[in-house]
């Protein structure tokens, strides 16, 4: 048996929070504001440069104006006008007007690259958070007093909270609850994305998403403002299991598509991002003063598009109810069990609009390329549009 922890010296509560991505950074900017003393660590040697570009939009959108982010994020993001499902020889078989889609969400929507989200949530930490890279959590002990995490540098921290925001594949998850795959619902896909700079090839996907209009496997393409080329593959998979090499994997599943592929595909880096389009799904998400955030505690899929905006407001959530907690005299435990009853029905709806948008993204059959093909016609007619734009992004939903 570990012996028992003690609380952290000194006045101010203290939190570690694993995983330096959108929900963790947003949680420590969130938390040190309140006068939390807050450490992040996170297992990769530096900020991440290589993502996806993602529609930032619904509840994350009030969580961004609370920390005064917004301005920045609209600065570094794109306003998307159109999406273009392209044939063999990149001409449009059906465009769908962004407007229509996020109708719902009026002028509170940007497209901009996870990376840059990430930026700007650092630039937003305040200067006594103490950010460490290469660095992560490889063991958890705790009491009714205080939590201890011990690092991969042999060093330990001990504070009130230990939040883990370290996504999908969590360490602290299985640490604290158990294995991933106790919790992980797997949706059928692969996903890769990588950047590389053709001025060339930006030119002919400038001012839109472009997205082969294929099956079982698909490409989307966006140009970036310095040249650079996004690209986002999505290929169904019946097995979760990633493939030893992703470049060859990616490269050979993609191999017939047309267009702008082989350009594309020849650029892809060794370092491609790949992974599993999956869901979290978890019955509670506290244990005692651990607490799970973000992807790590209900990930919706990357295909669902609300991943950074969930984060972020999850993370205004929680520490907007460990300030009452903290106003009223409250337990940390007891703020933890109030977040988790407030943010997690949230969540789970977004969870079910995410597993049935992922279908639209690659459809498996003719029948469902033709159906996808004539609800976008359809979104001409104003109620259709909205229809169609709730199904693919979910409601815009209460204030947080």
């Amino acid at each position: 048996m570990s012996s028992p922890v003690r609380p952290r010296p000194g006045s101010a509560p203290g939190a570690v929070i694993c995983g330096a991505g959108i929900s963790g950074l947003a949680a420590a900017a969130f938390l040190a504001r309140a006068g939390w003393d807050v450490s992040v660590v996170d297992h990769a040697p530096g900020p991440r440069t290589q993502g996806y570009m993602i529609d930032f939009f619904g509840p994350g959108w009030q969580a961004a104006g609370e920390l005064g982010v917004l301005a920045t994020l609209r600065e570094r993001g794109y306003r998307v006008p159109r999406v273009d499902y392209v044939d063999a020889t990149g001409k449009p078989t059906a465009s769908l007007p962004v407007e229509r889609l996020s109708a719902a969400y009026a002028d509170r929507l940007t497209s901009i690259m996870r990376p840059d989200i990430e930026l700007t949530l650092r630039e937003a930490l305040p200067g006594n958070v103490r950010l460490r890279y290469g660095t992560t959590v490889t063991a958890v002990s705790q009491d009714a007093h205080a939590v201890t995490a011990t690092l991969s540098d042999g060093s330990t921290e001990t504070a009130d909270l230990l939040v883990g925001a370290d996504g999908v594949h969590s360490q602290i998850r299985a640490l604290a609850f158990g294995p991933e795959a106790d919790f992980m619902k797997y949706l059928g896909f692969h996903v890769a994305a990588f950047k590389f700079h053709d001025p060339r090839l930006a030119a002919l996907v400038t001012n839109r998403y472009a997205v082969t209009d294929t099956r079982n496997e698909s490409l989307f393409f966006y140009a970036l403002r310095d040249g650079t080329v996004s690209v986002m593959a999505v290929c169904r998979n019946a097995d979760a299991a990633l493939p030893a090499d992703p470049r060859t994997e990616l490269r050979r599943r993609c191999a017939r598509l047309a267009w702008i592929r082989p350009q594309a595909l020849d650029e892809c880096p060794g370092d491609v991002y790949y992974d599993q389009v999956a869901q979290i799904v978890m019955p509670r998400w506290r244990a005692n003063r651990v607490i799970m955030l973000g992807d790590a505690a209900g990930a919706v899929s990357l295909l669902a598009g609300q991943g950074a905006s969930l984060g972020m407001a999850g993370a205004f959530v929680l520490a907007d109810e460990l300030a009452r907690a903290g106003a009223g005299g409250r337990s940390v435990q007891t703020a933890l069990a109030a977040f988790e009853d407030r943010w997690h029905p949230r969540v789970l709806g977004f969870q079910k609009t995410g597993a049935a948008a992922a279908q639209w993204f690659v459809p498996a059959t003719p029948l469902a390329s033709w159906m996808r093909r004539a609800a976008i016609k359809a979104t001409a007619v104003p109620l259709a549009g909205r229809l169609v734009g709730t199904a693919v992004v979910g409601k815009a939903g209460a204030a947080l």
